[in-house]
Formats: structure tokens, sequence, C-alpha cells
């Protein structure tokens, strides 16, 4: 009995030790050993689970100029196949998230509409005054300079001019459609909290890895001047 579990013990031992010591000895060991780690994370990116013995294999045969097991085409049905269900996967990890988004924003949403001073317009904007301005409000053709802040529901920050220090100005026909009713509900110097539904800022498309699929956004939005490039070149126009 000992004397089995001895030999068994050696035998494991076998196994694992040449790993172990292996010495990337040569320039060569060390530029293949470089290249399969650099191969490997890249992979891993892609792919979670990877059978290395017949990944081992596939590359032995291309090295040794072996007959491999599986011809072109058969290669190209294997990646066609992997590809779209990477690609249905990835549609409904979006759908999930669209659909998870979508909710929590609903939720906020309805929340944010039972406090005080918010006001919910016809299209499902929410708009609540921080701020009084004076003056005229912008229309949906003129061009405003603003500062602002914009948040997801969850509190993350995804933009900021305050933090940029600098203002910034745009025509409100070029802005999502709750900057657009929004803006022109305040005064200059004025600030509001803008709550924005999906449907009218970035929608099922998001933007970028900034702005999820479906996602309700909150801004807080200062008016410091409209049409402010039309007054500075009032200003500089020569008398007649």
């Amino acid at each position: 009995m000992k004397k089995s579990l001895l030999a068994a013990t050696l035998a494991s031992a076998m196994v694992i030790m040449p790993a172990q010591a292996y010495e990337l000895d040569t320039e060569e060991k060390k530029l293949s050993y470089s290249l399969g780690l650099m191969l490997g994370e890249k992979l891993k990116q892609d792919i979670g689970e990877l059978d290395v013995d017949a990944f081992r294999r596939a590359v032995d045969a291309v090295y040794k100029g072996e007959e491999p097991l599986l011809n072109e085409q058969q290669v190209g049905e294997v990646m066609t196949a992997f590809q779209m269900k990477k690609v249905k996967e990835q549609q409904e990890m979006m759908a999930k998230i669209s659909a998870d988004n979508l909710k929590r924003g609903q939720e906020y949403m309805a929340e944010n509409a039972k406090k005080d001073g918010v006001t919910v317009t016809d299209s499902g904007l929410h708009y609540k005054e921080l701020t009084a301005g004076e003056g005229n409000s912008p229309g949906a053709e003129d061009t405003v300079k603003v500062h602002y802040r914009g948040e997801l529901t969850d509190g993350t920050v995804f933009d900021s001019s305050y933090a940029r220090g600098e203002p910034v100005s745009f025509p409100l026909n070029g802005v999502i459609p709750g900057w657009t009713e929004g803006l022109q509900l305040m005064k200059k110097g004025g600030k509001a909290q803008l709550v924005i539904p999906a449907e009218l800022a970035y929608g099922a498309r998001g933007m970028g890895n900034a702005i999820g699929p479906n996602e309700a956004l909150v801004f807080e939005v200062e008016l410091l001047d409209i049409n402010p490039d039309a007054e500075v070149a009032a200003e500089q126009k020569p008398a007649q």
C-alpha cells in the first residue's frame, strides 16, 4: 500500500516538475514564451475557455508541416459559427442592459416627479428651477452659452463643463431634444435641473462608453448667455 502510494506521488511529481523546472535559457525560448503570453492575453479577452491542448496541436501541425485535422473550409465554418454565437451573446447582453436601464430610469423619474418644484412637461421632461434668471428665454434656433454637469441616475458624473473650467456654446437645434426643450424654459442667468428620459436623450443607442442604452440623464444647467457671438459681433461692428 505504501509502495503504491509512493509510486503515485513520484509519478505526480514527474508530471509537475518539468513545467516548474522549465527554463528560458535561449533567446528562441524567450521569444516563443513572450509570443505565447501576448497571444494568450489577447485570446483570453475574447474567449473565456480555451482547450490549450487542441490549440498546441494545431500550432504543432503548422510548424511541422503536418496535415491539419480541419481543412480550410471547416475552419471557416467553425469561426463563422463562433462569431455568430458571440454576436448573439452581445445582443442579448445589450438588450438586458437596455431593459434594466429603462426600468431604472422610469423608477427614478417616477420618484423625481413627486419632489417639490419639479414640473413635468408634456414630452416627459422634468424641469426644476434652481435659480431664477432675467430677461428673455432662448428659442430653438438660438445659440446658448452654458455651464453644466451631467449625471446618470446613480450619481455618476459623465460630463461637466465646471470640471473643465470653461463654459460651452452650441445651437439649441443641434443637441438632444431634452436640452432643446429645457433650455427654452430658462432665462439668462438662471440655473435649472433637467431630468431627461431616455427618449429625449440618447435613446437605445446610448453614447459611447459614458452613457448606456436607454439611460435617463440628470443635468444641472446654468444659462450664461444667449447668442453670445452675435452680441460680440455687434459690439465690434464699427459705428456707421
